[in-house]
């Protein structure tokens, strides 16, 4: 079907009341008000929860045009890192049960929250699902839309047959007949019958009309209960190690069971799951977890070399040429020398609440470099949240003003980032309403840095060795800040020399 075929250019759809006594008027207007509030409450309430159910037919049947395909969602969610981790698990997912990847719009950080799964409170796969649907929906006139694929380069996974892929805004034309800009359209009537056109459609593939017959089977099992697997036949069905311990279980009253099962006996051929078009999961993110996983635990598949070989490819998802190319830029050109890399996290969730440890880290590496014989002047890339302007009083503010140091940061008025966002576009990005905004491409130029660093080694000083590992932030540790030195070794990658790691 050519709407699968993968190109960044055409991976979306070319497709007045009577008199009253004094004495009543009170009680009226205050029945006036209390009448006014409830309205005003029901309509916030319709406005952010899941609408009333509308008729499945009305979308699926869709499925005539659809050539017999079948497709796989999942509902992205908190920062970046985070969403590209689902990603990866969802690529996987697709191509064990042999179904069309849906690629997702990117989120905002803080739009859609999963909650914890060590906790075990976490939004439930319907309520996540539809917060990605209401949070695009709402967003789209204001900040515009942007696909994973308009970051993420997959051609080699699609030009490898690997997987099959369509973008969130081709699927949206087709299945809920709505094209993406439409939604995005400046009048006021259109826009509106648009969005709400989409609004009932994701309540359909969220799971508010439950498993519809051959149209959408929605998968409710989430961290709380399920740990997914695949080849492992004598796992299936047997407990997990990690379960919630008795205190929790009282303080929070909760009785949920975690079982490891196979996603494809589960989901797959011969399953109630497989016939519907549409198989919507909830959160696809997972971390290791006290010696399990959270909610996937596939990382080889030995009896399936096809899969195994994705496996591989996952692990590295390369940025798209623009953002690699700007990565590889500020490496080469603006910092020229072998460096230091410090994530710092200060302002975001439990990390605000832990400068201290989080500069006492950092300074422990610097004076480790210092001691053990490293350049009379350090250079250090700082990646942080907090802005240059409330550097002062802080331990940045130091390293700033040290002679010995030299430190090197992205902006978003930078020549580099500006030029890149104009590449982007340049280089086929869908323009929907607005191109995307610069904090955003920023932190996708801060990443690719670490990202080829990583992807080519690391180097080591003694027996330690330091990297920058932005990529795992949030998900398998605790710690906010990380360090990578390269070596000041340069090597040749695709015609282009630049500092090894």
């Amino acid at each position: 079907m050519e709407a699968l075929n993968f190109n960044r250019s055409n991976i979306r759809w070319k497709k007045r009341p009577y008199p009253r006594s004094p004495s009543s008027l009170l009680p009226i207007s205050l029945l006036f008000l209390l009448f006014s509030f409830l309205l005003f409450l029901s309509y916030k309430h319709i406005s952010t929860s899941t609408p009333t159910n509308p008729p499945p037919s009305r979308f699926c049947n869709s499925q005539k045009t659809l050539a017999g395909e079948k497709f796989l969602w999942y509902a992205p969610h908190s920062g970046f890192s985070n969403q590209l981790s689902e990603f990866r698990n969802a690529v996987l997912m697709a191509a064990i049960l042999n179904r069309t990847l849906i690629v997702p719009p990117v989120l905002d950080h803080h739009a859609v929250a999963l909650g914890s799964c060590p906790k075990f409170r976490v939004l439930n796969p319907t309520e996540l699902r539809f917060s990605v649907w209401n949070h695009v929906h709402q967003v789209l006139p204001e900040i515009g839309y942007v696909s994973m694929a308009d970051i993420i380069d997959l051609s080699k996974l699609v030009s490898g047959s690997d997987i099959r892929v369509i973008d969130f805004s081709v699927f949206i034309s087709i299945w809920c007949g709505v094209h993406i800009d439409l939604a995005c359209s400046t009048e006021s009537n259109r826009q509106s019958s648009s969005l709400e056109t989409v609004r009932e459609c994701g309540s359909l593939l969220s799971g508010n009309n439950g498993n519809v017959n051959s149209c959408v089977h929605v998968v409710d099992e989430d961290c709380r209960t399920t740990v997914w697997t695949y080849g492992k036949d004598s796992e299936d069905g047997i407990l997990d190690s990690f379960q919630p311990d008795e205190e929790l279980k009282k303080k929070k009253k909760i009785s949920y069971i975690r079982t490891r099962r196979d996603v494809y006996k589960t989901l797959g051929p011969g399953s109630g799951s497989e016939p519907p078009t549409i198989l919507a999961f909830g959160s696809l993110f997972t971390s290791p977890y006290k010696g399990s996983e959270l909610h996937i635990d596939i990382h080889e598949s030995p009896k399936d070399q096809r899969m195994q070989s994705l496996i591989e490819k996952v692990r590295f998802l390369p940025f798209v040429p623009e953002i690699t190319n700007a990565g590889k830029e500020f490496v080469n050109e603006k910092i020229k020398s072998p460096f230091l890399c410090a994530q710092l996290r200060l302002l975001d969730g439990q990390f605000k609440n832990h400068w201290k440890g989080t500069f006492l880290g950092l300074k422990q590496k610097i004076e480790y470099l210092r001691h053990e014989g490293g350049p009379l002047q350090i250079h250090i890339f700082v990646m942080t949240d907090l802005p240059g302007g409330n550097w002062t009083g802080s331990y940045l503010e130091e390293l700033a003003n040290s002679d010995s140091l030299k430190l090197h940061v992205l902006r978003e008025n930078d020549e580099i980032v500006i030029t890149t966002a104009k590449k982007l576009g340049d280089a086929g990005m869908k323009k929907h309403c607005r191109p995307p905004l610069l904090p955003d491409l920023l932190l996708y130029i801060e990443e690719t840095s670490i990202e080829l660093m990583r992807k080519y080694g690391v180097c080591s000083i003694g027996s330690v060795a330091f990297y920058c590992n932005w990529g795992s932030l949030g998900m398998i540790s605790d710690e906010s800040v990380y360090v990578h030195m390269t070596c000041s070794k340069r090597v040749t990658v695709g015609g282009e020399a630049y500092f090894q790691g």
